[in-house]
């Protein structure tokens, strides 16, 4: 059997045809407890704004509720976009999340503003076209510093966050992004679960050009890839309908909530020859079938890309069936534990709200 590298999860908190963003962020804080009892390296929540299908826009906050119903997996953001927030207010949320939770909070930073610019007006935030080239790594390694220990001379510190040296991450689908983090010596984790095109340029580009620092002696790249495993091939396609239709919305410009799965045979109804193509290449990043397909696929991407980590979106609509296809995933990988069950006597406290 081939190796994978270690895995870890990428959530969108998905809002499903049927369902309510209270019942994603439910599923959320139990996929993560299931995600960490399976071994998973990562669980990481992406920042989004004003889209029906998605419930992780206040990411600062549903980190620290993640963190606070698990107790060992790493959690973060992937991303927090930052050209909509002040650097000093990001590194206050995630410093007091390292304060809270030590050596357990990731910080991935992304320079899109996640939404359109008519809510990002809303978030009280600009952006001038100078300042996604210029603002962006400024931004940055202000930030950074934040998080580094306090200066004596130093005027503006982040109280919690100084001296949290929280890692932070650049994540991105561009050649941009893996040349920034390259430059700045930062670990990189590329959107290839929905923007594959670039992958293979901008991997080799920020290895080519990496700059070494304290933390990052060698470049260190993590791919996202999409999901969906079950018992046999034929229940796996049904079940990435689902994902295919987002893809599909997307392409017409309509993001609302999961669409419940429909059998395959029934997408050639819904999308033109065009469409279709459109939607392979978001998705010619993805491992879908039994075990056995799941595991070639993924391999052959590891192998491609050299990743260090993989980290999987499953876009399924049924919470179940999600559930099952991390577990059949985690069975896969040489990289993860065994598996630690978890029971009604386990003693983390449950976050405000959860269920």
């Amino acid at each position: 059997m081939n190796t994978l590298p270690p895995l870890s999860v990428l959530d969108l908190s998905l809002i499903v045809e049927g369902g309510s963003a209270a019942d994603a962020l439910r599923n959320t804080l139990d996929l993560a407890r299931h995600a960490e009892s399976l071994g998973y390296r990562r669980y990481w929540v992406a920042e989004h704004h004003n889209m029906d299908g998605v419930a992780s826009s206040a990411t600062a906050v549903l980190v620290g509720q993640i963190a606070a119903v698990t107790g060992r997996i790493r959690v973060g953001s992937g991303g927090v976009m930052l050209p909509n927030h002040a650097p000093l207010v990001i590194a206050e949320q995630f410093g007091t999340l390292a304060t809270l939770f030590p050596d357990r909070i990731d910080l991935g930073l992304g320079r899109a503003p996640g939404t359109d610019r008519v809510t990002m007006r809303a978030l009280r935030r600009t952006l001038a076209p100078s300042d996604e080239e210029q603002g962006f790594p400024n931004d940055v390694l202000e930030l950074i510093g934040y998080l580094e220990p306090a200066r004596p001379d130093q005027a503006v510190r982040a109280i919690p966050g100084m001296g949290t040296r929280v890692p932070v991450w650049l994540l991105g689908s561009s050649l941009y992004s893996a040349q920034l983090a390259a430059w700045l010596g930062l670990p990189f984790a590329f959107a290839s679960h929905f923007a594959p095109e670039l992958l293979d340029q901008a991997l080799e580009i920020y290895r080519a050009t990496y700059r070494p620092s304290e933390r990052w002696p060698r470049p260190h790249a993590m791919v996202g890839v999409n999901v969906v495993c079950a018992a046999d091939d034929a229940v796996a396609a049904r079940l990435a309908t689902s994902l295919q239709q987002r893809f599909l919305g997307m392409q017409r410009g309509r993001r609302g909530p999961l669409p419940r799965p429909i059998d395959p045979r029934e997408m050639d109804a819904l999308w033109s020859p065009a469409e279709r193509a459109g939607v392979e290449r978001m998705l010619a990043c993805a491992a879908v079938g039994s075990p056995a397909r799941v595991q070639e696929a993924l391999a052959a991407i590891a192998r491609r890309t050299r990743a260090d980590e993989l980290i999987v979106a499953s876009a399924i609509h049924e919470h179940a069936a999600r559930k099952r296809s991390y577990e059949l995933l985690s069975a896969l990988s040489a990289t993860l534990p065994a598996p630690v069950l978890l029971t009604a006597q386990d003693p983390r406290p449950s976050p405000v709200g959860a269920a």
